[in-house]
């Protein structure tokens, strides 16, 4: 597929979105969920940066940064006392 039908695609599907309307509360709540992902990946970044001094490492994959993005801190804190207590 060449990259003119996949422009044209996408603009069709702008102009469909704009003349029907777009839903706005799945959008909403697509969008709040990336940007909590989003935020779960930069804590547990932060968290494997400042925790290899001691040796503690959490591995970024789809299910820590869900914790970590939804739960916030306490998500991050309880896979830190999971990785030590636990682990």
């Amino acid at each position: 597929m060449g990259s003119t039908w996949v422009i044209s695609i996408m603009v069709g599907l702008i102009i469909l979105l704009l003349f029907v309307g777009a839903p706005v509360k799945p959008l909403r709540f697509i969008a709040n969920s990336t940007v909590k992902l989003g935020i779960g990946i930069l804590l547990l970044f932060f968290l494997n940066v400042f925790g290899g001094a001691v040796g503690l490492h959490i591995p970024i994959n789809l299910f820590t940064v869900a914790i970590s993005g939804f739960l916030g801190l306490f998500g991050v804190a309880s896979l830190a006392a999971i990785h030590l207590f636990v682990i």
